[in-house]
């Protein structure tokens, strides 16, 4: 059995109370000149005897016991981080002797998911100034493997979210390698959206692949579009964004570090940042986008990278498709030049992957050189062969399969849409199923200032039974959504 992360032991509750002995509780677990400290549960006789000890695989992992042979155990002191975590929560400033202890613990699962979750709150309430930002970036960082491409420069982007179906990594990716620069971009899955890159370029590709096989594929591609959790890549993010999930918070301090930190252990040189802002957006005004830029400057600085910050457009959703198969499905439309393809998601990829051409300095018309990349075909053909490099599972975008129920949400009058709710699409898509159910998901045939016709489609739900629909039909009916003027 496995804890999923934090290195557990069992005892039985009479062993507990002859050592005095409570849950949660760290015991030093001894055999021979291996030594481990561990999280205790306390079970029933029936589960584990008496004079025996259960441990969960993380810890047979960690040390390699001999389930044969005796162990002996000692109480043990709680993490030291434990300590610093409430000097957060307090807050108080924290060392960088502190952050490096916090760090230290999250690699090593040291925290149980309740430590580490009071960690991310003490962030999110007490934000960690820009000094203890850039620790924490760099112990991140420290804490795990970097991959190192043999190339200058190496290109990187990130989005910091917060509109639904804004799928840009997976056009701008391959338009940058087919103009013969090195672009490692590792991608996150889902926090709180109905796809993260990972999730929709896992419809088409396999995104778990190792530090090895990564070395290899971009020195045969050039770019590669993966999951940066399948690799020990500043392996205390993905820890902290598993804590962050069910809460559906990202404090301020930790997306800076954790975006910085994922970079530097890809070896970046030269960064751009995606800022999207607008109402209903992750990022509600131009005044606090506009701090978040000049944060991650600084920051980035500091790590020798060099940097620019687009604030884009977030008042509404990108593209057609929200969830991965309809966001892989505007993708392959985009790459293949097909009627299909959704003007805006197009146009924020080109003017992307423009500047990031112009930061390289191969061109002082990016956008123009980008649009070309795109429309020849070159860019598909390099994102080809980024999917077999990095193991096919789908390339014609007529193939991939959508849920077998939906709903079409008609519009209730005619007039001008004057407004689509990031928030309230990204719901729907997420009751209907989404990233979990891959086929599931929102279909917009409509976005901000189109004209429509009472009784038009406006969007289409799809789901994979009837109970996902109903409730995200449901949901549709509360939250509206869109509003027709």
């Amino acid at each position: 059995m496995e804890t999923g992360g934090p290195l557990v032991a069992m005892l039985n509750e009479k062993d507990a109370l002859q050592f005095d002995l409570h849950s949660s509780d760290r015991i030093k677990i001894r055999q021979g000149r291996k030594l481990e400290t561990v999280l205790l549960n306390i079970t029933s006789s029936k589960l584990i005897p008496k004079n025996t000890i259960g441990l969960f695989e993380e810890v047979f992992k960690a040390m390699k016991f001999d389930p044969r042979v005796k162990v002996t155990i000692t109480p043990a002191r709680k993490p030291l981080s434990i300590e610093f975590i409430k000097k957060k929560l307090e807050g108080h400033r924290l060392t960088r002797e502190e952050i490096h202890q916090i760090v230290w613990d999250i690699v090593h699962n040291k925290l149980d998911t309740t430590e580490l979750a009071f960690f991310v709150a003490a962030a999110y309430s007490r934000s960690l100034d820009r000094q203890e930002t850039i620790w924490l970036t760099q112990e991140m960082t420290a804490h795990g493997d970097i991959l190192k491409p043999n190339a200058y420069p190496v290109m990187d982007k990130h989005c910091v979210g917060g509109v639904a179906g804004n799928r840009t990594t997976m056009i701008v990716v391959p338009i940058i390698a087919a103009a013969g620069l090195t672009i490692p971009k590792t991608s996150s899955r889902s926090i709180t959206s109905p796809a993260g890159t990972a999730d929709t370029m896992e419809v088409l590709a396999n995104v778990c692949i190792n530090l090895k096989k990564v070395t290899k594929t971009i020195k045969k591609t050039k770019g590669v579009i993966i999951w940066g959790g399948a690799l020990n890549l500043a392996p205390a993010d993905d820890k902290i964004i598993h804590v962050e999930k069910p809460l559906s918070i990202d404090a301020k301090s930790q997306l800076l570090a954790s975006v910085i930190a994922k970079k530097a252990s890809v070896s970046a040189t030269h960064l751009l940042i995606d800022i999207p802002f607008g109402p209903g957006s992750k990022i509600p005004t131009a005044r606090k986008a506009n701090i978040l830029k000049k944060d991650f400057m600084e920051i980035t600085r500091t790590l020798g990278m060099k940097t620019h910050v687009m604030l884009t457009d977030g008042t509404q959703p990108i593209g057609h498709g929200i969830g991965p198969a309809l966001e892989a499905k505007d993708v392959l439309y985009v790459l293949t030049n097909h009627e299909k393809a959704p003007n805006d998601l197009k146009r924020k990829s080109i003017k992307l992957a423009g500047k990031m051409l112009e930061m390289a300095k191969v061109t002082k018309n990016g956008q123009k050189m980008a649009r070309e990349l795109l429309t020849s075909g070159k860019a598909h053909k390099k994102m080809i062969e980024i999917i077999k490099a990095q193991g096919t599972r789908i390339t014609d975008p007529e193939k991939i399969k959508l849920a077998q129920f939906s709903f079409d949400q008609r519009a209730t009058k005619s007039g001008k849409i004057a407004s689509i709710s990031n928030d309230a699409i990204s719901k729907i898509a997420r009751i209907a199923g989404a990233p979990r159910d891959i086929a599931a998901g929102v279909y917009l045939y409509h976005h901000k200032n189109d004209k429509v016709k009472r009784n038009d489609i406006i969007y289409t739900i799809y789901a994979e039974s009837k109970h996902r629909l109903k409730f995200a039909k449901e949901i549709a009916k509360a939250q509206h959504g869109i509003t027709i003027r």
